[in-house]
């Protein structure tokens, strides 16, 4: 048994022979690792979770590359392989990493595609020139591509630059607006207003400051941004006029509430439930299921009715004629148990039928109810209340008259003498 034990030891005393046992070990450990899951991270839920999901797998064989490169050199067997994969596992990481972040950070949609395949394209083209060598010429001739303006020199490597880091700012500033936009809106005690707007103003400041710093960062002189300003002033004032106009009154909806998410508007010919407030417009939905996209400045320029401002509680009138032969009296008491009958009709303010007048065909009358959901439509009450109302008229033999028109003949045409034959002498 010794004798065993002592050539198990002499076998790993040869670091050659050491080091094909330890790639072996590596190997097995590789595989082990590989897999597993991590289990309590991705139990944990939550953007831990999914990191964890998407990242331990690249980091455990950047990791084992790294355990390998180092046990080959100790052996004295330096190879660029292991130090080729992490480079490789990196990469992956990295990719993963940027396109979860972009995926937090950014709604879906044609613009977040597009951003992850060029982030995706970016970095596998910069790995593919470090692994063929080919990385420090390409910066070098990114760098040669310069423009100077007097002693200001400026190069394609330093437009790039000011591209990445700048876009991984505005990123971080996306997904930190994201988050407090969420503790915002979390906040119940504060009017849905109040929340809407707090969350746009944080998400545009935080974008502008993530612009500026990062343009600091480069080597941006930001006091000659004032030429620029300026500039943006007069477009502003000329060709941007109505952007501006509309992105300065979606501040005003949502800091004096006069428009909150969930009211019930009347717009010129759109009616429906505002859905969003948006910088530049408002989304309102109509019970078709049609989105309509109102410009923050219409809002504030033209008449608009809202339904639910104070209150949900909203009065419709449904006019109706009665026939001059029949009892108005009991065509009104008829009317208000045609409201009262009705599931949507509040029974405080009751309803009630009111004469309105003697009209050329009949006899006008006018139902009076409140609903407390104009949310679910205004139209189809209406017309539901009609066919009631019909339909109790009819049982009782109350008749909705036509409308009658009389016909005055002031002159008849040369020679006409009507139907009954000759004229008389």
């Amino acid at each position: 048994m010794g004798e065993v034990l002592a050539d198990a030891f002499e076998v790993f005393r040869d670091p050659r022979r050491a080091a094909q046992w330890g790639a072996v070990l590596l190997a097995l450990a590789g595989g082990w690792l590989l897999t597993r899951k991590p289990g309590r991270l991705h139990a944990a839920g939550g953007w831990v979770g999914d990191l964890a999901e998407r990242l331990w797998r690249p980091g455990a064989i950047v990791l084992l590359a790294l355990l390998a490169a180092a046990a080959l050199a100790l052996a004295g067997w330096p190879h660029a392989g292991p130090q080729m994969l992490a480079v490789l596992a990196a990469s992956l990481a990295a990719v993963r990493l940027l396109l979860y972040l972009l995926r937090r950070g950014m709604n879906p949609g044609p613009l977040l595609d597009a951003f992850e395949h060029t982030v995706s394209g970016v970095i596998w083209a910069v790995v593919a020139l470090y692994l063929l060598g080919w990385l420090g010429p390409a910066r070098d001739l990114l760098d040669g591509l310069a423009l100077s303006f007097g002693e200001t020199r400026f190069s394609l490597l330093d437009l790039l630059t000011i591209v990445v880091v700048v876009a991984l700012l505005l990123l971080a500033a996306g997904l930190l607006s994201r988050l407090l936009e969420r503790r915002v809106m979390a906040a119940g005690e504060v009017s849905i207003g109040v929340r809407v707007g707090v969350a746009k103003v944080l998400r545009f400041t935080l974008v502008l400051l993530a612009l500026l710093v990062g343009l600091n960062i480069v080597g941006v002189n930001l006091t000659s941004l004032a030429v620029f300003s300026g500039a943006l002033g007069v477009g502003i004032g000329f060709g941007l006029q109505r952007i501006a106009s509309n992105f300065i009154s979606g501040f005003i909806l949502i800091m004096d509430r006069s428009i909150r998410p969930g009211d019930v508007i009347t717009v010129g010919d759109s009616f429906g439930w505002v859905k969003e407030l948006n910088a530049r417009y408002v989304v309102v939905r109509s019970r078709d299921g049609v989105e309509t996209l109102i410009p923050n400045e219409n809002l504030i320029t033209s008449e608009v009715i809202n339904w639910s401002y104070s209150d949900k509680a909203v009065r419709l009138k449904v006019p109706v004629q009665v026939s001059y032969d029949d009892d108005p009296i009991r065509a009104m008491d008829l009317l208000v148990e045609v409201g009262r009958g009705h599931p949507r009709v509040e029974d405080a303010p009751a309803p009630v039928a009111r004469l309105m007048g003697f009209g050329d065909s009949g006899i006008e009358l006018e139902l009076r109810v409140w609903i407390d959901d104009p949310q679910e439509g205004v139209n189809n009450i209406r017309s539901e209340l009609n066919v009631e109302i019909w339909k109790a008229f009819k049982r009782e033999g109350i008749t909705i008259p036509y409308p009658q028109r009389d016909l005055h003949l002031r002159s008849l045409p040369a020679g006409w003498h009507g139907h009954a034959g000759p004229a008389p002498d």
